[in-house]
């Protein structure tokens, strides 16, 4: 029976999503304009502080990041300012100042403000595609798609409402070839289908200090497809079945001798 045990749990462990693993943030890398950007890895390597004013920042991970969820805190640590704080989903090294670019940025304004680049960006969290990198200009600011940065779809509870500082919101972004899923407090915040390219989760910053990346989690999908698990998910449950009845058949067997 141990023989027949061990398949079982084999089949149905292969068969299940795995569970999320801390993430060592000393392997990301830090990208911004000259000056403009200050990344402060923390103790324990799970945590990452943001602490300039300046030009777009982004702090990302190695490889490609699709078929993955990133869970973790953010929070601005500091009052008297009100810009941009976030993500980036397929990023690809040198992507901030590049000409031609394909990722989606997530990022999540405290409060109108105008002023700049002739536009008013408002309050709140949106997920935008970045064709032409993020820079100094009213992409970045305004989610102008003549500068490359053209908006996609606005947070379904926070689309109008900025972040406040000093507190802490629970993240957890998803993320596949053909759909984003943006939770904020366990609340689903966007979820956008589409085609998109493959690449690297970053945390990013825009004109905003004293940002708190912590508790890094990361955690593979599960292999689903419209709610429905794949056929080979199905045929490793089917398999763990179908050994449980045998064992069952061949014990029933038995007693009867």
């Amino acid at each position: 029976m141990l023989k027949y045990g061990l398949a079982i749990t084999s089949a149905l462990l292969l068969a299940a999503p795995s569970l999320a693993a801390p993430v060592d943030l000393s392997g990301w890398v830090a990208e911004g304009y000259p000056g403009q950007h200050n990344w402060v890895l923390q103790s324990g390597n799970n945590a990452v502080l943001q602490t300039y004013n300046g030009y777009p920042t982004v702090f990302y991970s190695s490889g490609n990041a699709q078929g993955k969820a990133l869970s973790g805190s953010i929070s601005v640590q500091s009052n008297g300012d009100d810009d941009y704080i976030g993500f980036l989903l397929g990023f690809t090294p040198g992507g901030l100042q590049s000409s031609s670019t394909d990722y989606l940025l997530i990022d999540w304004k405290k409060a109108d403000q105008g002023g700049y680049y002739g536009c008013v960006p408002p309050a709140g969290l949106a997920i935008s595609h970045v064709s032409a990198g993020l820079g100094e200009d009213a992409g970045a600011w305004c989610h102008n798609p003549d500068n490359g940065v053209t908006e996609l779809q606005r947070a379904a509870t926070l689309g109008d409402t900025g972040w406040q500082s000093f507190e802490e919101y629970v993240f957890t972004l998803e993320f596949t070839s053909t759909n984003v899923k943006v939770f904020v407090n366990d609340n689903l915040e966007i979820d956008l289908d589409g085609t998109f390219s493959n690449g690297a989760f970053g945390f990013y910053n825009y004109s905003q200090a004293n940002v708190l990346y912590a508790g890094i989690q990361e955690d593979e999908l599960p292999p689903v497809t419209g709610g429905v698990p794949e056929p080979a998910s199905w045929a490793l449950m089917i398999a763990g079945f179908g050994l449980v009845g045998a064992a069952v058949r061949r014990r029933s067997r038995r007693a009867l001798a």
